[in-house]
């Protein structure tokens, strides 16, 4: 009797463990599944914010460039009256006021002109820094080391410190912000984006003293800790990128 049922009970451990190798080896599926969807959805939100700050980037021209089209139009035809009034061109010197030609339609309807670097003055900690003024970046980002996030009165936090380079001296002065959202950026030397705390600071540059988010990046091995971008720039300057210090003075510590 055992020698006849002995088969059916081999036969149906070996099923059991075969169910649960399936099992197994089903969810260890799924669960690569699962990573590389997310690495794709990372990377896509990657690809998509930078193709959306290019955009900006373009509308913000192609409206410039509308815009100057404009000026030269009205200024051919205020020489072009100047030019039927006066008739003679041998009287012109006498007669013609010399028209006063705007370098640009932004510079009239701006009044502040940056040059590609400045020094600015964080308020948090009432100390100035070279910053990077660049109309190409998006948005503005700071030199953050040691970055500690922290829940103050049931919200996010964060405290920092803003160095030039990495090295943080024994009495320098924590900055304490809320935070305000969170960016995820994708290093050049890695496949994984990171998660980056955003928050908004006062920043004084020249007469400019403005409120501006900045993304608490590192920007340890760029050549300075702080980078100005449109988000500071838009309705308040324009950027002459063969100067530099047109506001601020380069000496100023």
């Amino acid at each position: 009797m055992f020698k006849r049922i002995a088969p059916v009970i081999a036969l149906s451990m070996l099923s059991g463990c075969t169910m649960m190798n399936g099992d197994e080896h089903h969810q260890a599926t799924l669960a690569a599944i699962q990573h590389s969807e997310s690495h794709i959805d990372n990377h896509l939100t990657n690809l998509e914010l930078q193709i959306s700050n290019q955009m900006d980037y373009i509308d913000s021209l192609e409206r410039e460039i509308t815009s100057l089209k404009k000026q030269v139009r009205k200024l051919e035809h205020t020489a072009s009256e100047i030019d039927d009034q006066t008739g003679l061109a041998a009287k012109q010197d006498d007669q013609v006021p010399t028209l006063a030609v705007p370098e640009s339609t932004v510079a009239a309807r701006h009044q502040q002109v940056l040059g590609s670097l400045e020094k600015v003055t964080i308020d948090s900690l009432d100390k100035t820094f070279t910053a990077r003024v660049d109309t190409g970046a998006a948005s503005s980002s700071l030199n953050a080391v040691d970055v500690q996030e922290f829940e103050r009165n049931s919200k996010k936090w964060v405290r920092f410190h803003l160095v030039a380079g990495d090295d943080v001296a024994k009495d320098a002065k924590w900055i304490e912000a809320p935070i305000v959202r969170y960016v995820r950026i994708l290093q050049a030397n890695s496949e994984k984006a990171q998660r980056r705390a955003v928050v908004q600071l006062w920043v004084k540059l020249g007469d400019i003293h403005e409120k501006t988010p900045f993304t608490l990046a590192d920007r340890s091995q760029m050549s300075h800790p702080v980078l100005l971008g449109r988000d500071f720039i838009r309705d308040i300057a324009v950027v002459d990128v063969s100067k530099q210090y047109v506001q601020t003075s380069k000496n100023t510590k």
